[in-house]
């Protein structure tokens, strides 16, 4: 036992080797050093600092986001993953120590008589027990190590790939309660509208009785009624199915109080502060962008395998025990056993085996670097997409407030007028409609603009943080 302890330090010696991968360089940003519409806050923290719970401050998101961590089926996959390639790199980093393994056997064997050096044919059996070491690959041009370092860098893509799907889940979570709770307040606003239109044709139906109004008005403010009914009907729909999309997100059943009415669009004061810096930041916060290099470097770690094939090869094999023809006396003074067996293998000829694979292992390095390249060019568009967009509606925004305040006053001075039978229904109804659209606008306008913000936010890696 002592020497086959000797013979695998001796063998574990080797293992400092260097491997045979070519260095390492990170390929140059394809993208500009800097955003058209970018924030000259730099002193903000960046979002990828800013915790969910800090940038998300209302109780009830809160709570739907930390149950969706928890309970969300797509981001549990995801974890599994990452759990399934640290294993996968351990298995491969085994390779580096020669194994012992606990070894027994009996091997039985009839010898015919022609063949017997006695002419009288033989049965022979010979028992054996010990400590084996199989065949261990002694790694002088650093072909394992190289696989060790591509299982290793495999395993860190996964694990950041599993950030980016947090990112994403936490994301979408607060997208689908936005969306929720703005076509909660939309069918609120259709409510109130029919309502109210609802009283507008029951004094013009009296009118119409009395004989001051006609018959066209009568039809026309029937109408407007009858169309708020058909806007409660859709978003009521629509309220379910944005229910339907959260809970799935969530990954269980929804409160009834989720999404009721009592929270408005307006009311969700998202952090504003972020900046989004310069783009070579997003190689640090964007874990799908580390993602991409970690698979990057993994190719790159493969080179040193398939260029270690052309070299030759050391494998060591060892048995160190007991041996005998008697299983009785197995285990008796003198029966000591022991082998070495080194075997070296010298590629000669593979019929372009080695090569192809060389080019193969080349080939998906620069597969690599492009969807290294491709993942840095959709983030710097994802990022510079958000800050144009926010700095676009932001003034949509004021623009569309001013305008609802003036549908309003248009609409409530048109009321009157018709009321006091200075104006016909006509007026009163087109003022009616361009307020009812002008209220409908302005919700979807703040809920374009608190979705550009949580978009933003992802884009420039927020989220992965409570």
């Amino acid at each position: 036992m002592k020497r086959l302890a000797t013979l695998s330090l001796a063998a574990a010696s080797v293992l400092a080797a260097c491997t045979m991968a070519p260095k390492y360089q990170r390929p140059a940003l394809p993208v500009p050093a800097s955003y058209e519409a970018a924030d000259a806050s730099a002193a903000a923290t960046p979002a990828s600092e800013i915790g969910w719970k800090e940038f998300f401050p209302d109780p009830e998101l809160q709570g739907l986001i930390a149950r969706s961590l928890t309970n969300n089926r797509d981001l549990r996959i995801a974890t599994l993953n990452v759990e399934a390639a640290r294993a996968q790199y351990r298995i491969q980093r085994s390779d580096l120590i020669p194994s012992i393994e606990a070894d027994g056997s009996a091997n039985n064997q009839r010898t015919p008589a022609d063949l017997s050096r006695t002419g009288q044919s033989e049965l022979t059996r010979v028992y054996s027990a010990g400590a084996g070491m199989p065949a261990y690959e002694l790694d002088l041009f650093g072909r394992v190590r190289s696989l060790k370092d591509s299982a290793l860098e495999s395993y860190f893509a996964v694990e950041e790939n599993r950030t980016a799907a947090q990112l994403l889940l936490v994301s979408e979570v607060a997208r689908a309660w936005l969306v929720l709770i703005a076509d909660r307040q939309l069918l609120t606003l259709a409510e109130g509208t029919r309502d109210s239109q609802k009283k507008s044709y029951d004094l013009t139906r009296l009118r119409f009785e009395q004989g001051v109004s006609g018959e066209i008005e009568l039809h026309r403010s029937e109408s407007t009624w009858r169309q708020a009914e058909v806007d409660i009907a859709q978003q009521t729909r629509r309220v379910a199915t944005d229910r339907n999309a959260l809970a799935l997100l969530v990954g269980e059943a929804l409160p009834a109080e989720i999404g009721n009415g009592a929270r408005a669009i307006d009311g969700q004061t998202l952090n504003q502060e972020l900046p989004a810096g310069l783009p070579a930041e997003l190689l640090a916060r964007r874990p799908d962008v580390r993602a991409a290099e970690h698979l990057l470097r993994s190719a790159n770690a493969n080179i040193g395998a398939a260029r270690a094939a052309f070299f030759p090869s050391i494998s060591l094999t060892g048995f160190y025990g007991n041996a005998s023809a008697d299983l009785s006396s197995l285990f008796q003074s003198g029966q000591t056993s022991w082998s070495f067996v080194p075997q070296i293998r010298i590629p000669i000829f593979s019929g372009g085996a080695n090569k192809a694979g060389l080019d193969l292992a080349n080939v998906r390095k620069r597969i690599e670097i492009a969807r290294y390249e491709q993942s840095i060019q959709g983030a710097f568009r994802e990022v510079a997409d958000g800050l144009i967009t926010r700095s676009t509606l932001e003034d949509q925004l004021r623009a569309q407030e001013a305008l609802t305040s003036a549908a309003e006053s248009s609409y409530k001075l048109a009321d009157m007028r018709y009321r006091g039978g200075v104006d016909s229904y006509l007026g009163s109804l087109i003022a009616q409609r361009d307020m009812y659209d002008a209220q409908r606008a302005l919700i979807v306008t703040r809920l374009a603009g608190a979705v550009n913000l949580v978009q933003l936010y992802q884009s420039l890696g927020g989220g992965w943080k409570e």
